[in-house]
């Protein structure tokens, strides 16, 4: 994913909270002086000062589901325990929460125009932006020939390591951008979002190339490795200014060369230019973009800085979302090398020649799957914002605290379900369309959808705030199937192990966190 979700789209992003007036009035203003009471009305008794907090706040009160709803409000507008005590008799903030709780009755308005669903997602949009991330998977039929297949490096094609180097380098460094950026446009301050992504994209693609340099490859696939650090570049800045419907242009020529190079034998030149032509379309419209919001943005007279430690969770997290996919979908081949180098360091066997290792790459089934799980990311998109509005109506609807909790468990567990069930279901069909592909077991079935849930799990709570809990939980899972796989066990078991392990763990925190009605509000 190019970036987290905002907390409510269109609005003022994730630090704008609801004020309330919450205080007796005469704290806020002073009153006029009230006449001298009589001496009939010196005997009585005066009403409870909370019934007067009760009438002003009745809207809040009768819809809260908790009274720590009511005393978070209350606390919200600086009542104090102290307060709390010489205004209204009580001893703290939260026993005047329990008692407006029980004074005020109870009104559940139910789902309404207005507040049924603030989360809206375009469907058609969310398809637009699984397309994109699908499509540049096509770039690599084209740039095949950029490869050394016939020379092998750390049981891979050579080059094929630089490129996975690059790819993590700039997974990693652009979620960190995409999230920063985020964070400007949810301050409504799309000029500096934008100066961010044209100071960070460039930044990002000449790592990401460096570090592909440094490991080493032939020149073709460094130079393929350049490029796909620079498109990766141009997509986060389409993405996350929303233009998907340019990069879909952007990638028009590859997909289309790609599937003649499918049909027929193509030119190695002819794929190059082709490869250019959509490189050099995403980098100009990026670039178009980017200048159209620097000089159509007016600059803000108070100056803001965002503190870049915010953004570490985030680059850990991109690292490790690579760092599994990799494994998912090079696993197989880089367990098969580690194998026939231990048969050679032990005089067992001899290393399996070069020409296998490369039938094995074509043929893996995990290449339909991949097709399948990045196609989906759509779909993951909107059913973010699907749990969300379902979410919003759960509060409005449910009448404690414990229904609430068992509601949005229940959303929960559908859109997971609804999820899988996609990812299966596309992973079928990639199979049937892919040419002499195997059909995928059960095991392998059952560790794609563990990476898928996983993944879609980590997004939902990244959304919420539980960045650093996600980036720990899958770069642990990551490094133990790295390490795992170097040492020659199986990857399948190694991603059912470590995929499964995470998606219990983002459950488990899932849960109990999400099920909260502070959450939601």
């Amino acid at each position: 994913m190019s970036g987290p979700l905002r907390l409510v789209p269109d609005e003022g992003g994730a630090e704008r909270t609801m004020q309330l007036r919450t205080l007796p009035l005469k704290l806020r203003r002073t009153a006029p002086p009230e006449p001298e009471p009589g001496p009939e009305e010196q005997l009585d008794l005066s009403a409870d000062p909370l019934d007067e907090l009760a009438e002003r706040l009745h809207d809040v009160c009768a819809d809260a589901v908790h009274p720590y709803e009511i005393a978070a409000f209350l606390e919200s507008d600086g009542l104090s325990d102290e307060q709390a005590a010489l205004l209204y008799g009580r001893p703290d903030a939260f026993t005047v929460a329990e008692e407006l709780f029980e004074k005020v009755e109870r009104r559940y308005p139910g789902q309404s125009s207005e507040f049924a669903n603030p989360w809206r997602a375009d469907p058609w949009r969310c398809v637009v932006r699984g397309l994109v991330f699908a499509l540049p998977g096509l770039g690599y039929l084209l740039g095949a020939n950029l490869f050394a297949t016939a020379r092998m490096r750390f049981g891979l094609p050579s080059g094929m390591l630089a490129l996975s180097i690059a790819t993590l380098v700039s997974w990693g460094f652009n979620q960190a951008l995409a999230h920063r950026s985020y964070r400007w446009l949810g301050r409504l301050r799309r000029r500096e979002a934008a100066v961010c992504l044209a100071v960070g994209a460039p930044l990002g693609a000449l790592i990401a190339a460096a570090a592909a340099y440094v490991v080493g490859g032939p020149l073709g696939a460094l130079c393929f490795a350049a490029g796909q650090s620079c498109y990766l570049g141009a997509a986060t800045v389409l993405l996350v200014l929303g233009r998907e419907k340019f990069l879909l242009v952007a990638l028009a020529p590859a997909s289309v060369g790609a599937g003649v190079v499918l049909a027929v034998d193509v030119p190695e030149t002819v794929r190059t230019v082709v490869l250019l032509a959509s490189l050099l379309l995403a980098v100009g419209l990026a670039v178009r973009e980017l200048v159209v919001c620097v000089r159509g943005g007016e600059r803000e007279s108070v100056e803001l800085r965002l503190p870049l430690r915010q953004e570490v969770p985030h680059l850990l997290f991109g690292l490790a979302c690579g760092a599994l996919t990799l494994i998912a979908g090079l696993g197989e081949t880089i367990h098969q090398a580690v194998q026939a180098a231990s048969h050679t360091v032990h005089g067992a066997a001899a290393a399996l020649p070069h020409h296998h290792h490369v039938r094995e790459v074509k043929t893996t089934p995990t290449g339909p799957a991949m097709i399948a799980l990045t196609l989906s990311l759509g779909l993951a998109e909107w059913l973010l914002f699907r749990y969300r509005a379902m979410a919003v109506a759960a509060l409005r609807t449910s009448h404690t605290s414990g229904q609430f909790t068992r509601r949005t468990g229940g959303v929960l567990l559908g859109c997971l379900f609804i999820y899988l069930t996609t990812v299966a279901a596309l992973d079928a069909a990639a199979t049937v369309l892919w040419p002499g592909a195997p059909a995928l077991g059960v095991p392998q079935l059952g560790a794609m959808l563990l990476l898928g849930g996983s993944l879609w799990l980590a997004l939902l709570l990244n959304a919420f705030g539980f960045s650093w809990s996600t980036a720990l939980i899958c770069l642990a899972a990551a490094g133990a199937e790295s390490a795992g796989l170097l040492t020659g066990a199986d990857p399948i078991v190694l991603q059912l192990i470590g995929c499964g392990a995470a998606a219990v763990l983002l459950t488990a925190i899932a849960g109990p966190a999400l099920g909260r009605t502070t959450q939601h509000r």
